[in-house]
């Protein structure tokens, strides 16, 4: 079975246990807490070891994460740990936050510019998004800046790219000069 099976079944399965519970707001705040923890490179190690025992990774998980996190993800962590399933933790919290914002119909979108944008920038974007339908109801963008683009922008939501940056159009026009059939080759 793929990871990607894996993970959106144990997300599935915690995301209705959450709602059943009324802690929806609470696991989702605890599966974005646990992908930030992930930035860690000893947690990831960690959990990808095949050495360290499964006691071992309960006591670890228990004491970075037992004050932080609520009783239903922790009761989460621990039954994927007693499956053996903690390889998997990263995908299921990925996961866990794709399936909340698909059932708060929330669209999430990457917007990177080449400079600082103000908010009445991001307000105007946010507006166009969501009066082209491509979005669903409630719109979050991330806004990133990256110098490299030179200029324009970059927008993803979901698996759509739109690629509107000076960088993308000058290699555009790097490869059309490239394959020009009119001059000739020396």
């Amino acid at each position: 079975m793929s990871v990607k099976r894996i993970a959106s079944r144990y997300a599935k399965s915690l995301l209705d246990l959450s709602v059943e519970r009324n802690e929806t707001e609470q696991v989702l705040a605890d599966m974005q807490g646990f992908k930030k923890a992930l930035e860690s490179r000893d947690l990831k190690n960690l959990i990808k070891s095949p050495i360290i025992s499964e006691g071992k990774k309960k006591q670890v998980f228990d004491a970075i994460f037992r004050d932080k996190f609520g009783k239903t993800t922790m009761a989460f962590i621990d039954l994927i740990l007693n499956k053996t399933r903690e390889a998997y933790l990263p995908s299921i919290a990925e996961e866990f936050i794709v399936q909340y914002n698909m059932m708060k119909r929330i669209s999430t979108a990457t917007l990177t510019v080449a400079s600082q944008i103000t908010d009445q920038q991001l307000n105007d974007i946010k507006s166009k998004l969501q009066a082209s339908k491509i979005t669903l109801d409630n719109l979050d963008v991330n806004v990133e800046v990256n110098p490299e683009i030179i200029g324009g922008f970059v927008l993803e939501i979901g698996d759509m790219r739109y690629d509107s940056s000076a960088k993308h159009k000058l290699d555009q026009l790097k490869k059309e000069f490239t394959r020009n059939d009119y001059v000739a080759s020396i």
